[in-house]
């Protein structure tokens, strides 16, 4: 495996990815960048080069917090303990990088309690963790989106404060964290936190080039790499350098860079007009106009300036809804800098003026957006829902289950979360220091050892993922436009409340002579809106066909994340698995052989009219499952608690 990175200004296009980096090179301040796209549009291959072009940092050898010469951390032994080393020892060093790995504890995050230094001396030591060895460089998280919860909190915290907290194990630690956080995630796992989203305080979409030639550019450049780095790294190395020195002005520049007042009022215009609720999206602008000025070697910011820098820091943070696409109306943000480049030159008008010539741009700009929400909802056609439906889930997350990020289920004993308590154990996997060293001390204090009757066992609550999988029922008889949207209308709020759990999605349809699998299970929930969206109607009702098809799909499924059943069907099973089967009797019996498998499940009656068959009360009953009709599930309060069969 080669020790060197891809050079980054060998990258091949991506000009927004290569300038958001370059942006928080010259300003770390800004909080990092996130870069979404799909697989193999080089978001990990940029984030490591940029380290290759960042300038040195004065840092004193061997000091694991990274202080500053003549701003140490008092906890640091090396810059403030009693053999702290001469001046003389400090060198300039590259820039750390440090990866934190998505199935990372929380202690070697944030530190914890040095064990070998504990059992040798008898003696509090602290262990730095990785927030340490970041400080004063770059935290990187591939498919950020994925990390736990536990993990995100930690993040939240240091990010906030700037400092890194650790109170356990008899520690009462505080040091120093400040560091550029760089994330990279594909959208078809699910999306971020909004609270994590906003840290980051610029945002870009890549995707692969379409153009043939460019295409067989990345390819050449990335075989010649591979073939040898070191020799290809040489032939970049005048480019390397020039970025390096671009960078390295930019930043003594970056302090003197000016931004007039009118440019401010724009950045604050630009953020009210996009609806945008974080102040920090104003403040993210103004630093991000700024570097790009420095960068430029400019020492007054320009409207192009905040231009660009609206397109970094505005598309993540603007409010939409759960299934609405992210991402920035272009030509609304020309327009609005279109109006702000000639609002200067009628200042000296009349307020009255003023007025008249900015209210047809308003009521134009409220028309196109009134259009759009109008446009969003005739494509999905769904019957409109006030208010969230919540699905709590009892009873089905176990011990042994993979512990997926999510907030629904309660985990008993689970790999990740907050520690409840400790319990004595011979072969612990996850080792209580504290208990354990504890232990050993009242044992024998004169003589200090430890042996396996002193370990303890940390024991951890957490929440848990589900997998939701929709069972769609879309026949003719259920064919009516009023009851299919009654029934998508249902299906998005309930699959809102997905989203917010960060749950797996799935969707089976059935209609005609066969059930179809819309969906794979996913995170990526606006996948599923949109499968539904797409949902033609018609045709008989092939229900054992698609009871089939859920069990084939959460068998498959059965390591990932604990299921959780919801059907949408009036009953009226008409097509049968075999020639001469009975459809009904054959959807009873793989009802009892899903209830057998102890699935939490429900079941939305769809049936209306005055006479009404039944069926899908009969069919809840052999799965073991609540039966609700869609009037049930429009009460305002309905809170949905599934609890497993037992």
């Amino acid at each position: 495996m080669s020790a060197h990175n891809f050079p980054f200004s060998a990258i091949v296009d991506q000009p927004q990815l290569k300038m958001a980096l370059l942006l928080c090179a010259v300003d770390p301040t800004l909080g990092g960048v996130l870069i979404r796209g799909d697989k193999g549009t080089a978001k990990s291959t940029a984030a490591r080069a940029l380290t290759d072009i960042l300038p040195p940092i004065e840092r004193v050898t061997g000091c694991a917090f990274n202080c500053l010469p003549e701003v140490v951390c008092e906890h640091c032994e090396v810059c403030n303990g009693a053999d702290a080393v001469a001046p003389s020892t400090v060198d300039l060093s590259s820039v750390p990088f440090i990866t934190l790995p998505l199935g990372a504890s929380e202690d070697r995050v944030i530190g914890t309690l040095d064990l070998e230094r504990a059992l040798k001396s008898a003696k509090r030591a602290f262990q730095p963790g990785l927030l340490a060895a970041a400080h004063r460089g770059i935290l990187y998280i591939d498919e950020v989106n994925l990390l736990p919860d536990h993990l995100v909190d930690v993040l939240l915290d240091a990010a906030a404060m700037g400092v890194n907290s650790v109170q356990r194990e008899g520690l009462s630690i505080v040091h120093p964290a400040r560091f550029t956080l760089i994330g990279t995630m594909n959208l078809e796992e699910g999306d971020l936190r909004p609270q994590l989203l906003d840290r980051f305080g610029l945002m870009v979409e890549v995707t692969a080039p379409r153009e043939q030639a460019m295409r067989s550019e990345v390819v050449r450049r990335r075989i010649a790499f591979e073939a040898d780095p070191e020799s290809y790294v040489t032939q970049w190395a005048e480019q390397q350098e020039a970025l390096r020195q671009q960078l390295a002005t930019a930043q003594c520049l970056r302090s003197d860079v000016v931004l007039d007042d009118d440019l401010l009022d724009l950045i604050s215009c630009l953020c009210c007009e996009f609806d945008v609720a974080s102040l920090r999206a104003d403040i993210v602008m103004h630093k991000a106009a700024r570097a790009l000025a420095a960068l430029a070697g400019r020492a007054r910011v320009t409207a192009d300036d905040v231009r660009a820098a609206a397109g970094l820091v505005l598309p993540h943070r603007r409010r939409r809804k759960p299934f609405e696409q992210p991402g920035l109306d272009q030509e609304r943000l020309d327009d609005l800098m279109r109006q702000a480049c000639q609002q200067p030159q009628q200042n000296d008008e009349s307020a009255a003026g003023n007025s008249e010539g900015s209210t047809p741009q308003s009521s134009e700009q409220r028309g196109r957006q009134e259009q759009q929400e109008k446009q969003q909802q005739q494509v999905f056609a769904a019957a409109p829902s006030t208010t969230m439906r919540r699905i709590a889930v009892d009873n089905i997350a176990t011990p042994t289950a993979r512990m997926a990020a999510g907030r629904r289920s309660e985990v008993a004993d689970a790999p990740r979360g907050r520690v409840v308590r400790t319990v004595l154990d011979e072969a612990p996997t996850s080792l209580a220091v504290g208990a354990t060293l504890r232990s050993a001390a009242l044992r024998n204090a004169s003589k200090f050892s430890v042996n396996k009757s002193d370990l303890h066992q940390q024991v951890r609550s957490g929440k848990g993922a589900n997998l939701i999988l929709f069972v769609v029922d879309a026949s003719g008889s259920m064919a009516a436009q009023q009851r299919m949207e009654a029934v998508k209308g249902a299906v998005l709020a309930l699959l809102t409340d997905a989203y917010q759990r960060r749950d797996e999605v799935a969707v089976i349809a059935f209609r005609g002579d066969s059930a179809q699998l819309l969906l794979a299970p996913t995170r990526s929930v606006e996948r599923a809106e949109q499968g539904l969206r797409e949902l033609p109607t018609g045709g008989r009702t092939p229900l054992p066909q698609a009871l089939q098809l859920t069990l084939e799909t959460l068998q498959q499924a059965s390591s990932s994340t604990p299921p959780l059943l919801v059907l949408l069907s009036d009953g009226k099973a008409n097509v049968a698995l075999n020639s001469d089967g009975d459809p009904w009797r054959e959807t009873l019996t793989l009802a009892a052989l899903l209830a057998e498998r102890s699935i939490p499940a429900l079941v939305l009656d769809t049936e209306t009219g005055y006479l009404r068959l039944g069926r899908a009360g009969q069919l809840a009953q052999a799965l073991g499952a609540e039966c609700l009709t869609l009037e049930e599930l429009s009460a305002d309060s309905l809170v949905l608690t599934i609890r497993g069969c037992i």
